[in-house]
């Protein structure tokens, strides 16, 4: 029964916490919903650690397109997204990555996002756009268009640790993650991706600062070392993403949408 589960508690939070206007929540209800989020354990939601490790990869891919026109094969692993639940405010699901997986770096514009490791570890990488914008144009004959970005993080995380939750504008709402085991995250998104609204996501790829730029040029003070260059980019070649089934406890919804598989 959902009655009584955490997940069933998550979503019911979720439910008073988070509207379809995507206007950011109170900062104590994202504490009140990441202090929930770090009671649940993967038994909470019917899994199993590193399972995804003995399965092959999904085929043969082009490198990065973007850097050189010769192709490279290379084995690439299937990333599973377990969806729980979706509403016009939120979505809540679940990406489970093998080991050496990646999800590309991208953006989540105008959400709030809250991100828990349920079991593994894995490296994570997160930007904040500078505002006003800062952008330039390279200069080169192949001109492309880059806008700045400040790091938020650089850094790897293991289970346990704590809920972490990024801002339309600020806590690093540009990030990618690299699995460096097995590792599974549960994600509140809010409000969900949505072509109709606008919330579209987009991929990177990043540049050293000084690729484009010195932080005189710029007028900036503090070490180049702290940003980066973003340029928008078409989803990569071998990133493969796939549906699984959730089998954790189900959870009562209440004019809920069919959920599709999202990236976090």
């Amino acid at each position: 029964m959902a009655k009584g589960t955490l997940i069933q508690a998550l979503y019911e939070l979720c439910k008073k916490t988070f509207n379809p206007s995507g206007v950011s929540a109170s900062s104590l209800s994202i504490q009140k919903l990441c202090s929930l989020m770090d009671k649940i354990s993967p038994e909470d939601l019917g899994l199993k650690e590193n399972v995804l490790d003995d399965e092959s990869g999904y085929g043969f891919f082009e490198s990065n397109p973007f850097k050189s026109s010769t192709r490279a094969a290379r084995w690439a692993q299937p990333i599973t997204y377990l969806h729980i639940c979706e509403c016009d405010s939120f979505t809540i699901g679940i990406f489970c990555l093998p080991t050496s997986s990646m999800i590309p770096l991208h953006d989540h514009p105008g959400m709030t996002v809250l991100s828990k490791i349920l079991y593994g570890s894995m490296h994570v990488k997160a930007y904040d756009w500078m505002e006003p914008p800062c952008i330039m144009q390279s200069g080169q004959p192949s001109e492309i268009s880059v806008r700045l970005a400040k790091f938020q993080a650089d850094t790897v995380l293991t289970a346990p640790c704590p809920t972490r939750a990024l801002y339309p504008k600020s806590g690093g709402n540009l990030h990618c993650f690299t699995a460096a085991t097995s590792v599974a995250v549960l994600d509140v998104l809010a409000p969900p991706y949505s072509e109709v609204a606008g919330r579209h996501c987009t991929y990177y790829h990043d540049y050293p600062f000084s690729s484009f730029s010195t932080a005189r040029e710029l007028g900036m003070k503090e070490s180049d070392e702290e940003y980066a260059w973003l340029e928008a980019i078409a989803a990569p070649d071998d990133f493969y993403m796939r549906s699984g089934d959730y089998t954790g406890p189900p959870v009562k919804e209440e004019l809920c949408i069919p959920g599709s598989c999202t990236i976090a």
